[in-house]
């Protein structure tokens, strides 16, 4: 069989893939990596960095690329055969990469080099190198005996499947849930536009009326806008009780046994707990300085938090009598207070903020700062139609990236947005081969009458996973595995956090924020109100946002073996962030596909810890002038360029002059007062 995917590529093949010709290629693929490594092992050379650390880093290149394209079709356009070839495939993936890590005669040679590195006069991203490459083995079962090794194995093959499966389990409920109105009372208070968007949904499913789902463009402005109270009690409980129906779909199982085996696992390596293990390879360390600095930042927050509550439901009580607030009127009435104190709503804003606008935007920015420019091809193949596709290039005409970009919702794409990559960036025989970078995002779709229109938060989504893109496309390395966004993963969101806070600048949205309809410029006054509201319930958000790193610690910093009832234990987990009352029905665990099924575990606090960094680094934007380009260039070089060839924190002390200061972020959040 003629198969593109065994063939050398540089774009990926989309048009010529076929589902069939992933399994054969991943098992050749393996064949061919297993080779790779047999001849590091076998070489009868002495152990040299060149022979071993640097041919083990550009081995299995074919295999990378076969699981990027897949992996990234199974969470952008995938159906049940490609979930099938998953579970399938991933085991094996698994034992492939533990067939590495616990190849007894490669870590001998690996052990050799590291032994003697005083010696070798490495380059600091050689010395990277090194010192990964060691940690990895030792931290994956290198120097456990045989038995433990199989039990090691035992234990990833599982994990692996039982992550898949926890993903598909949430991408069912949101695909399985609609909400069918025929009654356009119960669409009351929902914009235009937003009724229209549920007229259009429920036409492409041949239904009459309106159908409201669970993906966000459809689930937010109707829990934002609409005045029936039951019904957003109806979607707010279907949203947050995915995975919680003691059905075939059902993650609570799946839950206790993930933290179950990633605990053995842990202990089996010598670690107290799978926390201890993953904070190793962190920026913070330890579990103790991670609850250390929730715990600082929720002093901060949490009386500012229970001021706004108290505020929220007074004027919910004045202006409906409602004498509990509960989660469904959470958006409802932060978006009525929001509207009265500060006259903006995102139905005034959304006209400003028309997609193909906004990426314009977002590319003029990177243009300003980093010198790129973004060239939109239609010669680069695409897995589905809506994807848009870019050549990048620096001010001297040098080819930087491909870029991908797929904005809408649509029933075979996970929720969320992301950012990935289908080819890293290397340096390989004195060529720089430069990466291929996507962006998937899940924005409103156009109309019939309306073109695609951001509300503000998506503007600051975009910017964001954009932020993560210029990570991917800006690096300049020698490895691949030090290359791009494969830094510490409590660094990675420091370029996309950085990116949002340039969405509420004048300068900037000068750029692109020009109304779909007349032209005209954004008002500065609604600028103005976007800068006063950015503060706006912000002890509260920063609570959520606490609540969410606290229970992903409760799951991984200590032992599980005594719980039982998923539901009460990630009760015990919120209590100190707890401001709403509690909703029988829904379990957030559930669908926490951030820990459950992605990679943060253990590391959802690096969202704050990462705003920390973006608080502080922009202050020196800010100081410099947004566009400066002496400052630019800094972050280019120390942080965008680098990966994770050198540690973080001497990067980042390299583009800042100082570690990062807390003071910035808890100002920027209005928790302090700014220091005169």
């Amino acid at each position: 069989m003629n198969n593109p995917l065994l063939e050398p590529f540089d774009q990926a093949p989309f048009s010529k893939i076929k589902n069939e010709h992933f399994k054969p290629a991943f098992l050749q693929a393996i064949d061919a990596a297993k080779k790779e490594i047999d001849d590091i092992v076998e070489n009868p050379d002495a152990p040299t960095f060149q022979n071993t650390l640097e041919a083990l880093d550009f081995a299995g290149q074919q295999l990378d690329r076969i699981s990027s394209v897949f992996f990234n079709l199974n969470s952008a356009e995938t159906n049940e055969e490609i979930q099938k070839i998953a579970q399938e495939v991933s085991p094996l993936l698994s034992e492939f990469s533990n067939d590495i890590t616990l190849n007894q005669g490669l870590f001998e040679r690996i052990k050799a080099v590291y032994d003697q590195k005083d010696t070798l006069e490495l380059t600091p991203e050689q010395e990277t190198l090194l010192e990964k490459k060691y940690k990895s083995f030792s931290r994956n079962g290198a120097n456990l005996n045989d038995s433990d090794k199989k039990r090691l194995r035992e234990i990833d093959a599982e994990l692996s499947k039982l992550k898949l499966k926890f993903g598909e389990n949430v991408l069912a409920e949101t695909n399985k849930y609609e909400m069918h109105l025929t009654h356009e009372e119960d669409l009351k208070g929902l914009p235009e536009g937003e009724k229209e968007a549920a007229a259009q949904l429920a036409e492409s499913k041949g239904k009459d009326g309106w159908l409201i789902t669970l993906d966000y463009p459809s689930y937010i402005p109707f829990m934002k806008y609409a005045e029936n109270r039951e019904l957003r009690k109806e979607l707010s409980i279907a949203f947050g009780s995915k995975g919680f129906h003691k059905d075939e779909l059902d993650n609570q199982k799946n839950i206790l046994k993930i933290v179950s085996l990633r605990h053995e696992r842990a202990n089996l390596l010598g670690y107290a707990t799978h926390a201890h293990f993953v904070l190793e390879e962190r920026m913070a360390e330890t579990p103790q300085k991670v609850m250390d600095f929730l715990n600082e930042l929720l002093e901060k927050a949490k009386p500012a938090a229970e001021r706004e509550f108290g505020e929220l439901e007074t004027f919910a009580k004045s202006l409906d009598n409602i004498d509990r607030l509960e989660k469904w009127d959470s958006a409802f009435y932060s978006e009525k207070l929001k509207q009265k104190l500060f006259n903006l709503d995102d139905e005034k804003l959304k006209p400003y903020f028309k997609l193909e606008n906004v990426i314009n935007g977002v590319f003029k920015v990177a243009e300003k700062l980093f010198g790129l420019t973004f060239k939109e091809v239609q010669t680069i193949e695409k897995y589905h139609p809506d994807v848009k596709t870019y050549e990048v290039y620096d001010d001297k005409n040098n080819f930087i990236s491909l870029f991908y970009a797929d904005f809408h919702p649509r029933p075979g794409k996970r929720g969320g947005a992301w950012m990935t990559s289908y080819k890293s960036q290397y340096t390989l025989n004195g060529k720089n081969n430069r990466p291929h970078i996507s962006n998937v995002c899940n924005f409103t779709k156009p109309t019939k009458s309306k073109p695609s229109l951001l509300t503000f938060n998506e503007v600051t989504t975009l910017f964001h996973e954009f932020g993560h893109g210029l990570h991917g496309m800006l690096a300049n390395t020698i490895y691949p595995s030090l290359s791009g966004t494969s830094v510490y993963w409590d660094f990675v969101e420091l370029p996309s956090q950085v990116m949002e806070n340039w969405c509420y600048e004048k300068e900037a949205l000068e750029l692109f924020a020009f109304h779909y309809e007349t032209g005209e410029l954004i008002p500065m006054e609604l600028v103005e109100k976007i800068k006063e509201s950015a503060t706006f319930q912000e002890g509260m958000a920063t609570v959520r946002q606490l609540s969410f790193g606290f229970l992903d610690m409760a799951w991984h910093s200590k032992d599980p073996s005594n719980i039982n009832d998923v539901k009460a234990y990630e009760a015990k987990a919120f209590e100190g962030t707890d401001l709403f009352p509690d909703t029988p029905q829904t379990c957030m665990s559930t669908s926490f596909s951030h820990i459950f099924q992605g990679g943060y575990s253990s590391g959802y606090y690096s969202y704050k810890w990462a705003e920390v960094l973006d608080a502080d680094a922009f202050a020196h934007f800010k100081e410099n002038g947004i566009f400066s380009k002496t400052v630019a260039d800094k972050f280019k070089e120390n942080v965008l360029s680098k990966g994770g060839t050198e540690n973080p924190m001497e990067l980042y002390k390299r583009f800042r002059g100082a570690e990062p200061n807390i003071d910035a972020l808890l100002e920027r959040a209005g928790l302090i007062k700014k220091a005169s």
